[in-house]
């Protein structure tokens, strides 16, 4: 009896550790926030190894420069993760905020930056550059690391083992206390990101954590969190039912390359992917953080392009977040060749959001603006109307008939004819457009294009903000 009790017990105390590591291996602790935020400010533990100390810099705007290495922190116990990061002042005083940015390589980082278009002008009035590596590891001598990463995530679906989760983003936040420890030549002040793809999607995630983080201009990056990221089964399911099994890196799976395969691959099941992207993607994704970003008065805007496979969800996101600032491009997206002929030229958004963020006097652009439809007689009508106050010089339409949907392989394939696209005319305070609608359309997806130009120092801006992306089903 005594040795069946102590083997009970051994039973039983085995079955409670197995099920608390694949607890533990799904994700994170639900009350663990992703992001020990005191950690991250944490300047004593950044181990800075100064590779180039501070020292005037010439060129059209003279600056002073310091390039450093720093510890972001462990990824997994025992495997730490070093970042250079270049600090620019301007050639006196201290810089007051500063634009960060991580779309940069280490080969680049050890040649000083010669400051130039929308860096130059911030640095004119005191607003600095600090400037880091988010790229994928192999850019960084770190392939091997980056492969165990992969290996390790897919196993455990532990966001802290996936790079884009967790390093990246730590390594912007580490970088902002790399550049506060610089007394001397850093007050601190706003912090703006800006960059496209990874460098789009990193700080996106990176400002729902540090409030220390004030504005992001990010492209060709997600800002949803639609079904297909969620790995819902049933979206799966309908579109591999039209296209077979997906095999595209991007298309579907949650912040970015796919990981379902891998993870099935690796033992874990459809619920799993469900319970990690259901437990971490408050943590993620923009979209569900517009009411408390609004109270931090950050400010965004999005260029997600119209053919992008790592946004490919832009009908979902129209219809569910139609107040997110945002310009699409017509074929528009990576890879992308076949411009449109009625792509807007000569756009000057990222400029413009940026001196508005540091410089009150500059204007901002456009919100969002409303869309409405109407069809009679076989013909669509389109007006976009701004809020009272907001007017735009200028606007075009662009629509495409009977567009594949979202995450497929011909969402990405069939682009906007160069044909479809017509300027629209401001009637009743209202642009104003119709399409005539051929029988054979069983929906048509449509967004619209609004001009604005801000001034700054005598130099004219011309940016442009879209409406929500809009699919009409007639059929």
């Amino acid at each position: 009896m005594i040795l069946f009790l102590a083997s009970m017990k051994f039973y039983l105390a085995t079955i409670l550790f197995l099920n608390s590591l694949v607890s533990s291996a799904i994700t994170v602790n639900a009350t663990e926030p992703l992001f020990d935020m005191e950690a991250m400010r944490d300047a004593s533990t950044l181990e800075v190894e100064v590779i180039q100390d501070w020292h005037p810099v010439g060129g059209q705007v003279p600056s002073r420069q310091k390039l450093i290495s720093i510890n972001v922190g462990e990824i997994w116990p025992g495997q730490d993760y070093r970042m250079p990061v270049r600090f620019v002042v301007p050639a006196e005083g201290k810089a007051t905020g500063f634009h960060l940015t991580g779309g940069n390589n280490p080969e680049r980082l050890q040649q000083d930056t010669k400051v130039s278009n929308i860096d130059a002008l911030l640095l004119e009035q005191g607003v600095g550059q600090v400037q880091t590596v988010v790229q994928v590891l192999q850019m960084s001598g770190l392939g091997k690391l980056g492969l165990e990463s992969e290996q390790r995530f897919a196993k455990s679906l532990n966001p802290r083992d996936k790079i884009q989760y967790w390093a990246w983003p730590a390594t912007m936040m580490r970088a902002i206390t790399a550049a506060h420890a610089e007394t001397d030549h850093f007050t601190p002040g706003k912090v703006a990101m800006s960059g496209g793809s990874k460098n789009g999607a990193t700080p996106s995630l990176a400002i729902l954590h540090d409030e220390r983080m004030t504005a992001v201009f990010a492209t060709v990056s997600p800002i949803w969190d639609s079904p297909l990221r969620l790995c819902d089964r049933a979206a799966w399911d309908s579109l591999e039912a039209d296209y077979g099994p997906m095999t595209h890196a991007f298309l579907g799976g949650h912040y970015g390359p796919i990981f379902n395969r891998q993870a099935l691959k690796a033992g874990r099941s459809w619920e799993d992917l469900q319970q990690f992207t259901a437990e971490v993607s408050a943590g993620v994704f923009v979209a569900r953080n517009l009411e408390a970003l609004r109270s931090r008065k950050v400010d965004l805007f999005f260029e997600p392009g119209s053919h992008d496979f790592v946004a490919f969800d832009l009908a979902w996101g129209g219809a569910h977040h139609p107040d997110i600032p945002l310009y699409i491009g017509a074929n528009t997206g990576h890879g992308i060749k076949d411009r449109h002929p009625g792509l807007e030229r000569g756009t000057s958004n990222r400029t413009a959001f940026l001196l508005n963020h540091f410089f009150n006097e500059v204007p901002p652009l456009l919100p969002a603006p409303t869309i409405t439809t109407e069809i009679a007689d076989g013909i669509l009508s389109i007006r976009t109307s701004f809020p009272r106050g907001e007017s735009a010089e200028s606007a075009r339409l662009f629509w495409i008939a009977n567009r594949p949907p979202d995450g497929s392989p011909g969402y990405i394939k069939e682009l906007i004819p160069h044909e479809n696209w017509s300027e629209m005319e401001f009637v009743d305070g209202a642009w104003q457009a119709s399409i005539p609608l051929p029988s054979d359309v069983t929906h048509i997806d449509v967004f619209a294009n609004h001009e604005k130009t801000v001034s700054y120092q005598g130099t004219h801006l011309s940016t442009w903000t879209s409406s929500p992306y809009t699919r009409i089903i007639l059929k």
